[in-house]
C-alpha cells in the first residue's frame, strides 16, 4: 500500500483512496481515499447533501508473506514458508470479518445489491478461494449482488498460479489489480518485496493466459536509488504488457518504517521533489501516448475500464461499506473506521453483536465507555457541516480529469461560494495550472475568464467545470486545494 497526494483519512481503501499532504507538492498516491480530516473551526452552518444507499463495499484481507519496507498499514505478516490453504489465522480472521459483515445493521431502505466489491489488503491473493468464497456468499445473502458486479481483488507476483487465479474468476473475481511496483530487481528487493522480477513476469503471463480482461497494474516511482531510467523502463514494460488499467504511486516515506527509519524524503538516495514531478510528467506522458486516460491524479485506464470501485471513492455523493480490520466506511454523511490492531478489531466485532456499541459525536465507545480505534467525522443531527461538505466536494472533484462540476456545486453551496474559487484560481488560468471549461467542456481561455469574473450572472450562464491541467495542475494539487480551502472558510 502507498500513499498518494493525499493524505489518507481510511486506512485501508482499495487503490487506496487518500487525500493532500500539503507538506509535498508532488503528486503522490495509493490506494486505499476518500474524505478529508477532521477541520478545527468549521462553520456552523450545515448542509443537506443526502448519500446514495451503500452499493460498494471494500473487504480488508490484512496477510503478506513480509512487511514491506514503506508499508505501515495494518497487516498480518504469514512469513515466506507459511502454508495459506489452512493457516488457522487466515480462517481466524475470515470468520470474524464474515461476523462483522452479518452483524452491521442496515435500514431497509439502504439495503441494494451491491455494485462493486474489492478486496484490499495486504496481500489477498494469499488467501484461499474457498474463504473468499465464503465471504462473497455472505455479501450475496446480506445486500445481494448486482448481476454486472465489479469484484475486484488485488494480487501479488509469486502467490497465485493459474489454478489459483482460475478458481477466483469462478467465484466472480472479474478485476485483478496486480502489485508489480518496479521491473528492477534491485528496486524490489531494496524495498523488502517478497517477490522477485522472475516472478512478475510469470505473474503478467498467467493473468495473460486465463483470459482476464480488466486488470491493472502498480507501480512505485521515487524509491531509493531509483534512475529515470530505471522509471523509464518499468513504464515501457507496464505498456508492453497492456494492462488495461495502470496505477502509477509516488512513494511516501512514513514514520515506523523501515524506510521511515533509514531515509529523509528529498535527500539522497532518494529523489528530490524536481525528480519526482519529472517522474510523473515521464509517466502521464508515456501512459498518454499509449492510449490511457489519465482519469485521477494516480490512475490511468484504457477506455470503458475505469475502476468503477475507486470512482465511488471520488463521488462525494455515493455511500461505501468497509469491512475488516482498519477498513473504512461513509453512509449517511458519517465516516468511520475501524481498529487497526487485530485485539481491538475482534472487541470491535464482539459489541457489534452484541449491540452495545454506542455513537457519540466525535468517536465509537464500547459499553465500558473506552474510546474504540474508530473515528467518527461531520455527525452533527441537523446536517453535515457546510465548510467540511464543500471542502470534501473540491478536493475529491480536483482528483479527476473530470473536475468540479459548478452547476452542483451552486446548488449545494451557493453561487458566491463559487464566485470565490473563479477568484482564488484566476491566476492559475494564466500559468495552465488551472483549466475553466464550459457546459460543453471547451476551455475558456484566460482573458475571457477575465470578463466574465466581472459579472457573477454570466459565471452562472457560460463557467460550468473546473478541472487541474495534466500534469502541471495535479502536481500542484496540495497547494491549489489549499487554497480552495482558504476561499470556503474565509
Amino acid at each position: 500500500m502507498l500513499r498518494s497526494t493525499f493524505t489518507p483519512i481510511f486506512t485501508t481503501l482499495p487503490t487506496k483512496p487518500i487525500f493532500p499532504n500539503l507538506s509535498r507538492n508532488i503528486c503522490n498516491a495509493v490506494t486505499q481515499a476518500p474524505p478529508p480530516p477532521v477541520r478545527q473551526n468549521a462553520s456552523t452552518k450545515t448542509t443537506t447533501i443526502t448519500p446514495h444507499p451503500p452499493a460498494s463495499a471494500y473487504l480488508h484481507l490484512p496477510f503478506c508473506r513480509k512487511r514491506c519496507h514503506y508499508c505501515d498499514f495494518p497487516i498480518l505478516a504469514l512469513g515466506s514458508s507459511a502454508q495459506v490453504d489452512d493457516d488457522p489465522r487466515i480462517v481466524n480472521y475470515i470468520n470474524v470479518l464474515s461476523r462483522e459483515i452479518v452483524a452491521t445493521q442496515v435500514e431497509e431502505n439502504q439495503c441494494v445489491p451491491l455494485r462493486t466489491v474489492f478486496f484490499g489488503g495486504g496481500t489477498p491473493s494469499l488467501v484461499p478461494p474457498k474463504l473468499v468464497s465464503s465471504v462473497l456468499e455472505i455479501l450475496s445473502s446480506k445486500f445481494g449482488l448486482c448481476s454486472d458486479v465489479e469484484i475486484s481483488m488485488e494480487m501479488d507476483p509469486g502467490t497465485f498460479d493459474s489454478k489459483k487465479l482460475k478458481e477466483f474468476m469462478d467465484l466472480g473475481v472479474n478485476r485483478v489489480s496486480l502489485g508489480v511496483q518496479a521491473f528492477q530487481q534491485e528496486l524490489l528487493k531494496s524495498c523488502g518485496r517478497a517477490h522477485g522480477i522472475d516472478e512478475v513476469h510469470e505473474a503478467i503471463e498467467i493473468v495473460g493466459s486465463c483470459g482476464v480482461g480488466n486488470w491493472s497494474m502498480d507501480l512505485i516511482s521515487s524509491l531509493p536509488h531509483q534512475t529515470p531510467e530505471m522509471w523509464e523502463e518499468s513504464l515501457q514494460l507496464t505498456i508492453k504488457a497492456q494492462p488495461t488499467h495502470v496505477s502509477v504511486y509516488d512513494l511516501q516515506v512514513e514514520q515506523d518504517t523501515k524506510f521511515g527509519v533509514l531515509y529523509t524524503p528529498g535527500e539522497f538516495p532518494l529523489p528530490s521533489d524536481i525528480q519526482s514531478a519529472k517522474f510523473y510528467r515521464m509517466a502521464s506522458k508515456m501512459l498518454s501516448d499509449a492510449g490511457y486516460n489519465h482519469y485521477e491524479i494516480s490512475s490511468y485506464s484504457k477506455s470503458g475500464f475505469e475502476c468503477k470501485h475507486n470512482l465511488t471513492y471520488w463521488d462525494n455523493n455515493k455511500s461505501f461499506y468497509g469491512f475488516g480490520l482498519g477498513s473504512a466506511s461513509y453512509i449517511d454523511g458519517v465516516r468511520f473506521s475501524r481498529p487497526k490492531k487485530l485485539k481491538e478489531y475482534m472487541g470491535y466485532v464482539q459489541d457489534l453483536e452484541n449491540g452495545v456499541m454506542e455513537s457519540c459525536e466525535d468517536e465509537y465507545v464500547d459499553s465500558n465507555e473506552e474510546t474504540m480505534d474508530v473515528v467518527m467525522e461531520s455527525c452533527e443531527d441537523d446536517g453535515i457541516d457546510f465548510n467540511e461538505a464543500a471542502m470534501d466536494v473540491v478536493m475529491l472533484s480536483l482528483r479527476t480529469a473530470r473536475g468540479l462540476d459548478l452547476k452542483a456545486y451552486r446548488e449545494a453551496f451557493g453561487g458566491s461560494l463559487v464566485v470565490s474559487l473563479c477568484n482564488v484560481y484566476k491566476p492559475y488560468v494564466a500559468s495552465g495550472h488551472v483549466v475553466y471549461m464550459d457546459q460543453d467542456r471547451r476551455d475558456i481561455a484566460a482573458d475571457e475568464l477575465e470578463k466574465l469574473l466581472c459579472d457573477e450572472q454570466r459565471i452562472e450562464e457560460k463557467l460550468a467545470y473546473i478541472r487541474l491541467s495534466d500534469p502541471d495542475g495535479f502536481l500542484l494539487s496540495n497547494e491549489l486545494i489549499s487554497l480552495a480551502f482558504g476561499a470556503i472558510s474565509s
